[in-house]
């Protein structure tokens, strides 16, 4: 994608994810949080990631739905019990603990998931070299290795299947036998990799001198602004969380849920701050239907 939020220099985005993650952990409130999870949502659509959302969702709604159902069946704390389950108290404390955990949880995996879209391999590098060159190659190869793992065990599984190895049939012991063989072929071709990949990165030099930059990304006027305004919100969700604002007390009784007037002034910049992205995104599109 060459447009929209991903046009911009990697840093303004860099800072638009790092803070949504921030303040998806920061700000502890159901409003906020489901505000978070549409916008993202929104988001990832507008990137064009709807199959990769229906893909991923049932999953994500599974871990989310078993943080917000454990938490008040092994939490009995709060002031307002509902019912008994198996004799133990389910107070509407926990419940709503829960859920605003759930919602946190989501907030985060859909980020990562428009984070993915938008920062690409070369725009992590841009940013992250210069502070710490084998520390950010270090994350990409990372990263790399659990879908090239994932791949790699495939192909082994269907060539160890031709000569009897499967860890689906046979005993529990021949299961356990056969997966440490298809362990131990995945680790060998893994280890000779890094190890021509590490005498080839020798050989050329790598570390040598300063990492030069395949793409050159400049800070243009719109991403200045665009970063100046990103940091100034953040800066003032951040001072109205330092004061308690946009952080639900839940525990030892449940607080009010509506907003302050203090609170709504915070949740109309985070708001702003979380719509940034998504009013560049349709922006866009606007001109491009006002050029056809």
């Amino acid at each position: 994608m060459n447009g929209g939020f991903a046009s911009l220099h990697p840093v303004p985005c860099m800072i638009y994810y790092a803070g949504v993650i921030l303040f998806s952990m920061l700000l502890f409130h159901p409003v906020f949080l489901l505000t978070a999870v549409v916008v993202i949502v929104m988001l990832n659509l507008l990137h064009n990631s709807g199959n990769q959302l229906r893909r991923l969702l049932p999953f994500y709604l599974l871990m989310g739905g078993s943080v917000a159902l454990l938490n008040p069946l092994f939490s009995h704390r709060g002031r307002y019990i509902l019912f008994y389950f198996l004799d133990q108290p389910i107070t509407l404390e926990a419940i709503i603990y829960g859920v605003t955990m759930m919602l946190s949880l989501l907030a985060i995996l859909l980020t990562f998931v428009s984070y993915h879209h938008v920062i690409t391999t070369d725009k992590f590098m841009y940013v992250f070299s210069v502070i710490a060159p084998k520390v950010a190659l270090l994350i990409l190869m990372t990263m790399r290795f659990v879908p090239l793992f994932r791949r790699r065990l495939y192909q082994i599984t269907m060539i160890q299947k031709m000569k009897g190895i499967s860890v689906g049939r046979g005993t529990l012991r021949q299961q356990m036998r056969h997966g440490m063989v298809l362990l131990r072929v995945l680790l060998t071709w893994s280890l000779e990799e890094a190890l021509q990949t590490a005498d080839s990165m020798k050989g050329r030099g790598y570390g040598i001198t300063r990492r030069s930059m395949y793409v050159i990304y400049r800070m243009e006027r719109r991403d200045w602004f665009i970063l100046s305004a990103m940091v100034l919100a953040e800066l003032i969700c951040i001072i109205g969380w330092a004061y308690g604002y946009g952080v639900l007390q839940i525990y030892p009784h449940l607080e009010a849920m509506a907003l302050t007037w203090d609170e709504r002034a915070v949740y109309t910049v985070f708001c702003v701050f979380l719509l940034t992205p998504v009013f560049l995104e349709v922006r866009e599109r606007i001109v491009w239907q006002l050029l056809k």
